[in-house]
């Protein structure tokens, strides 16, 4: 007999909640066989759920999680997927490029005005408000 799992030893093992782990059977990536109200996870459903926590951790959707899944089920090799996975990936990298150049902008933009700040407070420059009481 393969080894089974619960809901609970598997939220322990990768640090997610069971609430996670039901939300990703929800979204049809996990299939745990059911023993009255107790879920039993098998190998294939623990491999599935640290696929799924590495791709989130990547930035991919829970739906292109489940087409990836659904890619491998169906391919009769394994090529296919792996292409397709690369795409996704290379896709991915493009966006979290743009992403990083993005924010050194905006860092650039920051550094500037705080130093252009700076040097009027440091000159005396800036303008003092009257409070009023």
């Amino acid at each position: 007999m393969s080894q089974t799992y619960s809901i609970t030893e598997l939220a322990k093992e990768f640090g997610v909640t069971t609430r996670t782990i039901r939300h990703y059977e929800e979204q049809g990536l996990l299939n745990p066989k059911r023993e009255g109200m107790n879920r039993i996870f098998n190998h294939r459903d623990r491999v599935r759920l640290k696929l799924a926590l590495r791709g989130k951790r990547l930035g991919f959707s829970l739906n292109d999680i489940r087409e990836l899944f659904e890619l491998y089920d169906l391919a009769k090799d394994e090529n296919k997927q792996l292409e397709e996975f690369l795409a996704r990936l290379e896709k991915r990298r493009v966006l979290l490029e743009q992403q990083r150049e993005d924010i050194e902008v905006m860092l650039n933009e920051i550094s500037f005005f705080a130093n252009q700040c700076r040097r009027l407070l440091a000159s005396g420059n800036g303008k003092k408000t009257e409070k009023v009481a």
